[in-house]
């Protein structure tokens, strides 16, 4: 089930009085989906058509760490907005977190392939990954829809900064890593432009840190398990 149609049943569920049990079922489901599944792109991958030209073992085996760790914050990003979606309230807030959350698939299929075409693996903590961003998600949807939106758009200016490092870091002649993280960088500019639109609050600093810290975390557990 792609999150597209996991969101209109979690809308629909007041309408159609799905019980509490009804709701673990479908979380349950999108969220084995997401760890365990192959993801589906409604776009074809910007690597595509790209011509790969890296033959170096260490540039190799720099890519392949960056791709796990790209692919495991897909994992994430697909749980933070499950989770808001879950809780969110306004008609605005849904759309822009529909609108993102198809785009962020699309980015979870395309590190997924280029992970396989590197012949390397997905980091083994992804359950562990997906468990504690649907518990984030889920927490700042409560705050209310201006949190949630706030915390997307903090959310996806990290990740546009962590990008570009990548960009800077990624081999040279990597052409395909390098055209996915490029298009996946724009996206995400666009995502929290979106939520900004939508009327984000700003969140306080010692809450920027804080999330700051935690990707760092991440990032560097995933990029070795």
């Amino acid at each position: 089930m792609s999150f597209g149609a996991y969101f209109d049943r979690c809308n629909g569920m007041s309408e159609r009085h799905y019980t509490p049990v009804d709701r673990l079922i479908t979380i349950g489901d999108s969220a084995l989906r997401t760890v365990f599944g192959r993801p589906a792109s409604t776009r074809t991958s910007p690597a595509a058509s790209v011509t790969d030209t890296s033959e170096q073992e260490a540039d190799s085996r720099q890519a392949e760490a960056m791709m796990r760790v790209n692919h495991a914050g897909e994992i994430c990003a697909q749980a933070l907005y499950q989770g808001q979606a879950l809780t969110a309230r306004d008609a605005r807030v849904r759309e822009s977190i529909q609108q993102a959350v198809q785009e962020e698939n699309d980015h979870l299929a395309w590190c997924a392939q280029r992970i396989d075409e590197l012949g390397t693996y997905k980091s083994r903590l992804n359950p562990l990954w997906y468990t504690g961003s649907f518990a984030i998600g889920t927490a700042f949807g409560l705050l209310g829809d201006r949190w949630s939106l706030g915390f997307l758009a903090e959310t996806e200016r990290q990740v546009v900064k962590h990008l570009e490092g990548h960009l800077a870091r990624l081999p040279a002649a990597d052409a395909k890593s390098r055209a996915i993280v490029k298009t996946m960088r724009d996206d995400e500019a666009r995502h929290a432009t979106a939520a900004v639109r939508a009327g984000a609050a700003e969140l306080p600093g010692v809450v920027k840190g804080l999330m700051a810290a935690t990707a760092r975390i991440m990032t560097t557990a995933a990029a070795r398990w």
